[in-house]
């Protein structure tokens, strides 16, 4: 018998960065892009087990967190100015999980903030995976996490890549130097975080010739 919390727990850390990321563009909220897309991932655990899986499970989650949204606009705007709107509800798109990588990594966060922000909206780590991966406690990490979404929802933040660049590097180095050569530790090498930093074909960004640092080899 298929272990449905496994199946479904290993369809979110696939698609959960590409959910919210699509969340992103309609409520503009990283915190509650999440939060709709958990919202959906329950539903999920509640449907599943009486439905059976679907043939395609991350279009599933997409779509209800999606239902999620519409609702969330609904409940919050007025019927006359949600019309055009709902017409123009975006499409996924193959930048999502990109535009979601340079908000979480905004430079009006903190460094630290940045790190875990990112490691959790966008590689899908557990609070209490990002607090063993640095080696602090679990409420450290929760604590940075809400704080960044509340910095980032109160500051109206915008997707500007090319003013965004470094910063989303700067994440990226400092991500892949903690793996490759942790501060703290048993081990010198954490190849989870390593992984997690790991190019991906459907993400290209490209490295200015000056000013960004060098990722060890």
């Amino acid at each position: 018998m298929t272990d449905l919390p496994a199946t479904v727990g290993a369809v979110w850390k696939q698609e959960s960065a590409r959910i919210v990321g699509g969340l992103l563009r309609l409520v503009h909220d990283v915190g509650l892009a999440e939060e709709l897309a958990q919202d959906a991932l329950v539903a999920a655990l509640e449907q599943w087990p009486a439905t059976g899986i679907p043939d395609n499970p991350g279009a599933w989650l997409t779509t209800t967190a999606k239902r999620r949204a519409v609702d969330h606009i609904r409940r919050s705007r007025t019927r006359e100015r949600l019309t055009p709107e709902l017409a123009r509800l975006p499409q996924p798109a193959e930048d999502d999980v990109l535009r979601l990588m340079f908000t979480s990594c905004h430079p009006v966060l903190p460094a630290e903030a940045r790190v875990a922000l990112t490691l959790r909206v966008v590689a899908g780590l557990s609070t209490a995976e990002i607090a063993r991966a640095f080696l602090v406690g679990e409420q450290v990490i929760a604590q940075r996490i809400a704080a960044a979404k509340r910095t980032l929802a109160e500051s109206g933040v915008a997707y500007e890549p090319s003013a965004q660049l470094s910063s989303v590097l700067e994440v990226v180095y400092l991500i892949f130097n903690e793996g490759y050569a942790a501060t703290s530790g048993a081990g010198l090498i954490r190849a989870d975080l390593c992984l997690e930093v790991k190019p991906s074909p459907s993400v290209r960004i490209t490295t200015p010739t000056s000013s960004s640092p060098s990722t060890p080899t």
